[in-house]
């Protein structure tokens, strides 16, 4: 048995065919159009067939599909109810990519920081635990939680935006047009437009030589390189970010007590010279720290495969 995984994005769509123990057997990835749903929903069955060739496969052969997307996706009836960066509204995806596919097999959705967390759960740095919370900290900070094995998404599918939790009332300006949220302070946006920040400040900082003189090419390891050098303004960056990151998750903790706390994108790529720090905040501030039953901090595994995986098991975690 095998199952099909879909991975929706703004710009691509990625499939694969995966096992029923999370193993990637196959794979494809093509560029999404903008001209509607009905070209999108052609171009994920064309991804999903050519990730079933890849795997050697048959479409009809396999249990089911499973579809993560961003946006407030109502997986009861397979419909995205909005998502900003297509414009999409009430858009019956399922529906409409099985018309494309011409194959009645279950069709599962599932909002896309949802199934990461799910793939991190059954495949990745979650295995074999009871309960996981995970947070992905990209453009965005994204999470998801799986709890006895099942997601938990809210009564209205809406659960879990851990992003936009307030770290500081009254603080920095989010997205959402709250003030203070998680997201303002952790997501790689939020750790770019800082150092940018200290660089207008500090005209000497090693920063401006690792950036090439230019704060268009600030990305998110610019400030971990030039402290990891020694250079005062990134430490100050780097250490302000771990600090309200280390807030973030010991708070997240203190709400859930999940056996496993999960940490992705691309900022975990520093690996310990993230999650080390953050592990000591967490020790300190966690309120069950002086119980034998500690949550354990991990850095995710899977990368970019964690939501095809989790979208294509989705069947198994309802």
């Amino acid at each position: 048995m095998y199952y099909l995984g879909i991975d929706l994005g703004g710009t691509n769509v990625a499939a694969a065919a995966v096992s029923e123990e999370g193993e990637i057997l196959g794979r494809a990835s093509i560029s999404t159009s903008r001209m509607g749903a009905d070209t999108v929903a052609a171009q994920m069955a064309e991804a999903v067939r050519l990730a079933a060739c890849d795997a050697g496969l048959k479409v009809e052969e396999a249990a089911s599909l499973g579809i993560g997307s961003p946006g407030t996706i109502d997986p009861e009836r397979g419909v995205i109810q909005y998502w900003s960066n297509l414009d999409f509204r009430n858009v019956p995806l399922a529906q409409l990519l099985r018309a494309k596919l011409e194959c009645e097999m279950p069709i599962y959705m599932e909002n896309d920081a949802n199934a990461a967390a799910l793939g991190e759960y059954a495949a990745g740095a979650g295995k074999g635990s009871q309960s996981m919370v995970a947070i992905t900290l990209g453009t965005g900070v994204g999470g998801g939680a799986v709890f006895h094995g099942k997601l938990y998404t809210g009564f209205n599918y809406a659960g879990m935006e851990v992003g936009h939790f307030v770290l500081e009332h009254g603080g920095r300006l989010c997205t959402c047009g709250r003030k203070g949220c998680f997201e303002a302070y952790c997501s790689a946006t939020a750790l770019i437009r800082r150092t940018r920040e200290k660089m207008e400040e500090n005209r000497d900082s090693l920063l401006w030589t690792l950036a090439e003189g230019d704060l268009s090419r600030v990305n998110g390891r610019v400030p971990f390189e030039a402290a990891a050098r020694g250079d005062a303004t990134a430490g100050q960056v780097v250490d302000e970010y771990i600090d309200y990151l280390g807030c973030g998750v010991a708070s997240l903790v203190n709400i859930f007590q999940p056996e496993v706390f999960c940490i992705g994108g691309g900022i975990a790529n520093q690996g310990e010279t993230l999650m080390a720090p953050v592990r000591y905040i967490l020790n300190r501030e966690d309120y069950a720290r002086n119980s034998m039953h500690r949550t354990r901090l991990v850095r995710a595994q899977l990368g970019n495969d964690a939501g095809l995986i989790g979208a294509a098991l989705l069947p198994n975690f309802r």
